[in-house]
């Protein structure tokens, strides 16, 4: 007596199907059906290709197409009936679409889940990538519309967040867009590492039959600048790497680092002690008990999403570290990582944005705090230098003053002339002068320094870069 066929593609060799715990246990459809529209068009391109080399005929590639169609419309409307005895988002495609279209039986021809599978995920990496990349950059343009606006304000610079010396706020803010310009460029790389189609290379060595695995790379789209078809070159590692998946979720969770320093800045500049900014209330919440709380739930929710990026990361380094060539079903596990990564990643990016967009800068704070000459004490050391004095003992000495002014309970530009100058011989009439902040400014005129002259470039290179969104 024949036994009853499985619903399972691998139930050939066994007599009895997988327990219903088990069924739970492996499914992948409950996080894999986002897939779906990867998975269709790579079955698209390889029933082409099937029929470009002859293993199937134009009418049964033409009906499988229109199959797929149809069933992407009907995921599309979220009126696909997805079911967990099937595993995964490619059988639950394949035997919705065998019931329909005959000739979909020979879609699986020369095809393994593994070269699937990777090449689904490798279409999705060149999409979220892209998608995070321009989330990124309306993030920049959000940072530099403010610093635009604040050209003007100056604030403190910060060591051991301890004021150190005088910044323009944009140039503050021209640091943060320097991190996310870098998180743009990884994002911008995976899009590269994932341009390499897997198809072809079966379960781990290829297939018997004459396929064409350059033609399906152009009908996917996996070219280089000139157009000409890229393909994986090895077809163990094409199915047991996963490089590509760390390398995403290496740039969510580098991402996530500077979103959670970006916060803690945003969250020290709008407390009352500092309060050298006003965040959006669209973005800030209350106290259940004191009415008078703001709190800044999104910088907090920033700096926290950034442990869950890492996590993520962690885990697929760990859970690769160990699995021999080729695949092994513990790499079903690497997708919720990089799902989430890309969930989380490009959501708080909206949300920096929403921030960042929507803060009030208070300028007579910043204006305030600004107007403490302790932030020009190595100005004081530079301007000995200038007079010959090596800077160690430039530095001492003006060790000293400072020592002198605490000593006296006076700011430093008000002590006497004639005290400071016991202290070096080297102390002019016009050692005061150094204590103008504008001059102060006006002379950090090196690349990458904060004065106004330097501002104006990095205004107009950001400018310029941004609206290029190269």
């Amino acid at each position: 007596m024949a036994k009853k066929p499985s619903h399972v593609t691998w139930g050939g060799r066994f007599s009895a199907g997988p327990a219903e715990l088990m069924l739970k246990f492996s499914e992948s459809v409950s996080f894999d059906h986002r897939l779906a529209p990867f998975d269709i068009a790579g079955s698209k391109a390889h029933s082409a290709m099937l029929a470009h080399v002859g293993l199937i005929t134009a009418q049964e590639r033409d009906a499988i197409h229109a199959g797929l169609d149809a069933i992407g419309a009907e995921i599309a409307a979220g009126k696909f009936k997805w079911n967990v005895q099937l595993e995964d988002v490619h059988m639950n495609i394949e035997q919705a679409l065998t019931k329909r279209v005959p000739a979909a039986a020979k879609l699986h021809t020369a095809r393994s889940r593994n070269d699937q599978v990777a090449t689904d995920m490798r279409l999705w990496f060149k999409h979220t990538a892209a998608e995070l990349a321009d989330k990124t950059l309306a993030a920049e343009q959000a940072l530099l519309a403010v610093a635009e606006a604040n050209r003007d304000v100056l604030i403190p610079g910060y060591t051991h967040l301890q004021r150190a010396q005088p910044v323009y706020l944009a140039h503050h803010l021209f640091a943060w867009l320097e991190m996310l310009e870098r998180d743009r460029g990884r994002f911008l790389h995976v899009i590269e590492q994932a341009n390499w189609c897997p198809l072809g290379s079966g379960a781990i060595a290829g297939t018997t039959l004459p396929i064409d695995r350059e033609f399906t790379a152009k009908q996917l789209g996996f070219v280089d600048a000139r157009g000409r078809p890229q393909v994986s070159q090895n077809s163990m590692d094409t199915v047991a790497d996963r490089d590509l998946f760390i390398e995403f979720a290496a740039a969510c969770a580098m991402a996530g680092v500077h979103f959670s320093r970006i916060a803690e800045d945003l969250i020290l500049w709008s407390s009352t002690e500092f309060h050298f900014v006003d965040l959006p209330d669209a973005f800030c919440t209350g106290s259940s008990l004191m009415p008078q709380k703001k709190n800044p739930d999104s910088c907090e929710l920033l700096r926290g999403k950034s442990a869950r990026l890492q996590g993520n990361l962690h885990t697929l380094l760990t859970l690769t570290k160990g699995l021999p060539l080729t695949y092994n079903r513990d790499l079903q596990e690497d997708k919720p990582p990089v799902f989430d990564s890309f969930d989380q990643t490009a959501l708080c990016l909206e949300v920096l944005a929403g921030t960042i967009g929507g803060m009030t800068v208070r300028r007579d704070a910043c204006a305030a705090a600004v107007a403490d000459p302790a932030l020009l004490a190595t100005d004081l050391a530079d301007y000995l230098v200038e007079h010959g004095v090596p800077f160690r003992e430039a530095h001492h000495v003006v060790g000293a003053v400072v020592q002198l002014a605490e000593k006296n309970s006076v700011p430093l530009n008000l002590l006497p002339a004639e005290e400071v100058q016991k202290l070096h011989a080297a102390f002019g009439p016009d050692w005061v002068e150094v204590f103008n902040l504008e001059r102060a400014m006006a002379r950090r005129r090196g690349t990458g320094m904060p004065g106004p002259t330097q501002l104006r470039r990095q205004i107009a290179r950001w400018r310029k870069q941004l609206q290029s969104g190269k």
